[in-house]
């Protein structure tokens, strides 16, 4: 992930404010990186982050596959990392 990506960086802020204790302002910062996602990459890592702060295990759930459906979209190696199996893709190669 490039560190410099405006969605890594609100979600690392959030990361840093889930580790304070603050979950009101992580969720904030994840549901901004979301908002501001340009792109299949950005939406995946932001969903990532989004479904840990649901308050039902379905929606957690339902932001899980948001997740891998942009994964899939990404089909490469930018993406490897948020599949269960540490990294397979689907048979099909994604998207």
């Amino acid at each position: 992930m490039d560190a410099d990506n405006h969605v890594v960086r609100l979600c690392v802020w959030g990361m840093e404010a889930e580790g304070r204790g603050e979950n009101a302002a992580a969720r904030g910062l994840f549901w901004q990186a979301w908002e501001g996602a340009r792109d299949d990459d950005e939406a995946c890592i932001a969903a990532h982050y989004v479904a840990r702060h649901q308050e039902t295990p379905g929606e957690t759930l339902r932001w899980n596959q948001e997740c891998l459906d942009r994964a899939d979209r990404v089909g490469d190696e930018r993406v490897s990392g948020f599949y269960a199996s540490g990294g397979d893709q689907p048979p099909d190669g994604g998207g």
